[in-house]
């Protein structure tokens, strides 16, 4: 896909090998005593650019996770990061393991032990390289990351910036753990305000009520779904899961299924909707909107026929195949890519990472400010126009920003010019035929131009 994108760029061939090129990997085999028996573990922290200080890239704890893996995805990071204008190189991480087999304690130990490798070798700072969460781990790995960095560096102020995806009281920011969700929506608000482009996907209006199938209900899924269904009046008809698929027509209550997996660990027996045990045959099934956010490679030139949907919306890495995507860029199908689209998290880990870095809440200082500028202008309303402001329209004028509604307002405003950018370049160059190529573009020219303003020939 970066190759397609390069093809039909003016580039020097050179600096299109040094973008290409993944800097640098660490391979570590560590050993942690687990049950009176010792464990080898075998993980990854792969660089793929460091034009931007730190590289940024989250860490993954899964059974399959292997190098290629790992690199793919930090160039992936590099390229995202451009994409929305945040000031990061590329990285990612990833550990062999399945975290279900372990309990609390264990996951610490293995945890710290995994950080310590990192800091080590210098795969991990708050100026070199930040992680954040990704498959399998969440806040309390981050915490467990950032007080074991703490522990080893107690002469860094800014150590809390040495990972990003934290507990709030532990440095995190507000609208962090839903922020990639946040995003899946703000991306398909941006999409849907732009009436050509709704066309070009066969469909009419805005999002409410559109038919949306979504694929995986972890955190990225969870949020983009409730979000949607419950702030843009959309209809979630099918929600799929690794045990099979919920299917209801008249629209799936989010919270609802979402909190009866969380009680029984599977969807099987949910009432009120139709199970179907094949879970991946759903993704044919007719919708407006399909939003695979689980696992890579879910839509491939074996199923990319059948797919219905009239745009898709990639929330995960890489869940349509290069075949599959030429098969549906060639029926008109619409997709917004993942490099886009699932960039909501990591545009807040740079908020949470510059509020570790100024040490400051965001807000703190103009909140109140606000507030009374607020109260003049409706008390200049009333004096002028001898009318009394109503009370609820009060309060929304009066209210300061608080850090949630910043980092929501940055986010918003973050896919929002990141896919105007892209829709321009499309409108500007015929051979960018699609969102993808588009994105891919729109990241190469922002690095290109940082690696010939350094000097690097």
């Amino acid at each position: 896909m970066v190759d397609r994108a390069i093809s039909i760029m003016d580039l020097d061939p050179g600096i299109a090998g040094a973008i290409k090129a993944c800097n640098s990997v660490l391979q570590m085999r560590f050993p942690v005593k687990i049950r009176g028996k010792l464990e080898i573990f075998t993980g990854w922290r792969a660089v793929h650019s460091t034009h931007r200080l730190p590289a940024k890239g989250g860490i993954r704890f899964a059974p399959g996770v292997n190098q290629d893996e790992v690199e793919a995805l930090a160039a992936l990071m590099t390229f995202k990061c451009a994409i929305v204008d945040v000031p990061f190189g590329g990285s990612k991480g990833g550990l062999i393991i399945d975290p279900r087999k372990y309990d609390r304690d264990e996951m610490q130990q293995i945890t710290r032990r995994f950080t310590l490798e990192l800091v080590r070798k210098g795969f991990l700072s708050p100026a070199t390289n930040v992680p954040a969460p990704d498959m399998g781990t969440g806040q309390r790995e981050m915490a467990w990351m950032a007080d074991t960095y703490k522990h080893l560096h107690p002469e860094d102020i800014n150590y809390a910036a040495c990972v990003t995806g934290k507990p709030v009281h532990h440095g995190g920011i507000r609208g962090r753990t839903e922020a990639t969700g946040r995003g899946v929506q703000y991306a398909l608000r941006e999409y849907f305000r732009h009436p050509d482009d709704v066309k070009a996907a066969n469909l009419e209006g805005g999002l409410g009520a559109k038919r949306i199938v979504i694929q995986g209900l972890g955190n990225v899924g969870y949020h983009a779904a409730k979000f949607l269904s419950e702030e843009d009046g959309s209809k979630i008809i099918a929600i799929i899961e690794r045990d099979g698929a919920l299917i209801d027509e008249d629209g799936l209550s989010v919270e609802d299924v979402y909190r009866y997996i969380v009680e029984n660990k599977t969807i099987k027996g949910y009432p009120g909707a139709r199970f179907v045990e094949e879970g991946a045959k759903v993704l044919e099934m007719d919708c407006d909107i399909l939003i695979p956010a689980a696992l890579e490679a879910q839509i491939h030139e074996g199923n990319a026929d059948r797919i219905q949907a009239r745009l898709i919306a990639e929330a995960a890495n890489g869940p349509v195949t290069y075949g599959a995507d030429q098969k549906l860029q060639q029926r008109g199908v619409i997709i917004l890519p993942d490099a886009y689209v699932n960039a909501g998290g990591v545009t807040v880990s740079y908020f949470e990472w510059i509020r570790n870095i100024s040490h400051i809440r965001f807000g703190r200082m103009q909140r109140r400010q606000d507030e009374l500028r607020g109260h003049q202008i409706a008390a200049m309303l009333e004096e002028h126009t001898g009318v009394h402001v109503a009370e609820d329209l009060k309060e929304n004028l009066t209210r300061g920003a608080d850090e949630l509604d910043l980092v929501r307002s940055g986010l918003d405003d973050t896919m929002r010019l990141a896919f105007q950018d892209m829709k321009s370049l499309r409108l500007g160059n015929e051979q960018v035929d699609s969102y993808r190529v588009a994105a891919y573009v729109v990241a190469i020219k922002k690095i290109a131009t940082s690696y010939i303003d350094i000097g690097v020939y």
